[in-house]
């Protein structure tokens, strides 16, 4: 086997939310591990981890939007959805973005989690402070904080915090929900109804379903191409793992570990959080470290190594740019 590092070097880069609008010069970080050759066909040789903007919070739920040439992100805390194009850098384009109530809330994290675009491509967000998956009413060219709630209860019992969600191809939206959207971000919460950190799915007719109840902080979640798979991450400190399921009707079947070897990876910084799965099949997920890149087989190709933890990733509509949510920044790395 043969190890290459590709190591970024780090240019002068002003830290400001609004970036100079054109002909920028990004500063980088981080390092690429090369270890199976089967990576050279996925990141490109003269790939850099462009830090394209910084400055917040804590930064999730990344989504490229090919329509308006834009990248949109939550700053979870800030309880605001960020737009950035290479034209005129970061923007705020929803705010709120989670909590829309008038009383204080008491929450560290109030905001919008992760976001994604519906079948008919209205904007969906995993609403913290809401505590509900919910859809702007308005177009994304003209965003407001207007929303419909998809769901906010299972079993009349409330949400904790929904966390991230993908749409299967018949339509139905996936999501989980742990609980760090709580004041307390744990499971004794006072204001934690539900007994379990679940996995949800909201059917075409609007009935939730739980799917999962077994993992103890259900995070990222992510279909294989033929949606028959999907693979969910667990962002517990004391049990950090993927867990891979078959997808069956109104269920989730034969749950196993995607990938047991994690544990000789737990001293970087950084959960298994956010993850995307491109067309390929080849997974891209946040972990100790950085980010993990697995073909199918949950064979370990390589890693992109960074000293900051990453919540969440996008992909461009072609596939050729991997988005990373790193803490306090936003990175762009090049892909073949």
């Amino acid at each position: 086997m043969k190890y290459l590092i590709l190591i970024f070097f780090v240019t002068i880069y002003s830290c400001n939310n609004a970036q100079p609008k054109n002909n920028t010069v990004y500063k980088t970080t981080g390092t690429v591990e090369r270890l199976q050759a089967e990576l050279d066909a996925i990141i490109a040789e003269d790939a850099t981890g462009e830090i394209i903007s910084e400055g917040f919070k804590w930064s999730e739920g990344p989504l490229w939007i090919e329509s308006e040439k834009m990248l949109l992100f939550s700053d979870v805390p800030k309880n605001i959805v960020y737009k950035w194009t290479e034209k005129n850098g970061t923007e705020i384009y929803l705010q709120p973005s989670g909590y829309t109530g008038t009383e204080p809330n008491s929450s560290k994290e109030p905001g919008s989690n992760g976001l994604l675009l519906s079948p008919d491509n209205a904007l969906v967000l995993c609403q913290h402070g809401n505590r509900s998956m919910s859809a702007m009413i308005a177009p994304l060219h003209t965003p407001k904080a207007n929303f419909i709630t998809l769901a906010s209860h299972y079993k009349d019992k409330r949400f904790s915090s929904p966390n991230d969600a993908a749409y299967h191809n018949n339509g139905e939206l996936y999501f989980t929900d742990p609980p760090y959207g709580l004041p307390t971000q744990g499971d004794a919460d006072p204001l934690k109804e539900t007994p379990i950190n679940g996995v949800y799915k909201i059917k075409q007719n609007g009935e939730v379903v739980l799917l999962v109840d077994s993992i103890t902080r259900p995070n990222g979640i992510a279909f294989f191409p033929d949606y028959k798979q999907l693979i969910v991450a667990s962002s517990d400190h004391k049990n950090p793992n993927w867990y891979i399921y078959d997808v069956e009707n109104d269920a989730l079947t034969n749950g196993k570990v995607f990938y047991p070897e994690i544990s000789n990876t737990t001293d970087k910084p950084g959960l298994p959080d956010g993850l995307k799965i491109n067309k390929k099949g080849i997974v891209f997920a946040t972990g100790p470290g950085g980010i993990f890149i697995f073909n199918r087989q949950a064979k370990l190709l390589g890693k992109i190594k960074l000293s900051a933890p990453a919540s969440n990733l996008a992909l461009s509509a072609d596939e050729k740019i991997l988005y990373i949510t790193n803490n306090n920044q936003i990175l762009r790395v090049a892909l073949k």
